[in-house]
């Protein structure tokens, strides 16, 4: 059998475009999602029109039992589970730490920390016979979104974190463990921060003068569970336009 592959949250923007590029390489995928099972199924049914092959499956990803499902459901459907891409993750409201509220705090560290963690557990599990991992982070770790949402900041340094210490817990088992961290993304999880309009207004912060589309995330996600990516593990690939 060939690659099979669980992308979380991969209805819509760089989590579809994902499971699409997969699907270009020959992966089954297991379209993780939450809440938008329309969108789910029309990256099947886009991947099936391909000739692919792909399933839909909601899971939240902060539950230790929808996840084992999750990996189970892959496994069941399209065979052994030999990739993950750990996308799933939310954006945070925009405010200064001074009014952050707790419960979107608590909200923001549960989806993009304990459920990259989670799901990240459940692979190391099931790949026994070696895999790859790619976890999706941003360029907010490094550069802490003052003013913006340092939380969201926070949730991605310790996704860093997790790839780099996953990357050499699991060398030995033969699972690569790598990282995306993008810029700014012409997607909607600006919408979701309450600013549809801050990706275009940060234009002229980048240096190639543009937003990214989410194609060239989902490039270099494919390029990291590649074969051509073989010697590479413990490394998150800034992919932000010179940011």
């Amino acid at each position: 059998m060939g690659n099979v592959t669980v992308v979380t949250g991969g209805s819509r923007g760089i989590g579809a475009a994902t499971c699409r590029r997969l699907a270009q390489d020959g992966h089954a995928v297991a379209v993780g999602y939450r809440t938008a099972p329309e969108a789910a199924q029309d990256v099947v049914d886009a991947i099936a029109a391909g000739g692919g092959r792909a399933i839909a499956v909601r899971a939240d990803t902060t539950d230790e039992d929808d996840v084992a499902a999750l990996f189970d459901t892959a496994a069941d459907r399209l065979g052994p589970v030999t990739g993950l891409v750990n996308n799933a993750g939310i954006a945070a409201p925009l405010t200064r730490l001074a009014g952050l509220r707790t419960a979107d705090l608590r909200q923001v560290m549960e989806v993009n920390v304990v459920g990259a963690f989670l799901c990240a557990r459940q692979a190391a599990r099931v790949m026994t016979t070696g895999g790859a991992i790619v976890n999706v982070s941003s360029t907010a770790a490094t550069l802490g979104s003052p003013g913006n949402y340092i939380h969201y900041a926070a949730s991605k340094a310790a996704v860093d974190a997790l790839t780099l210490g996953l990357a050499k817990e699991l060398a030995a088992d033969g699972i690569r463990v790598n990282g995306v961290a993008p810029g700014f993304v012409d997607t909607e999880i600006h919408a979701q921060s309450g600013d549809p309009d801050r990706a275009a207004n940060v234009v002229g912060r980048i240096p190639v003068g543009r937003l990214g589309m989410p194609g060239e995330i989902a490039e270099a996600i494919a390029w990291l569970l590649s074969p051509a990516a073989s010697y590479t593990t413990g490394t998150t690939l800034r992919v932000a336009g010179g940011l």
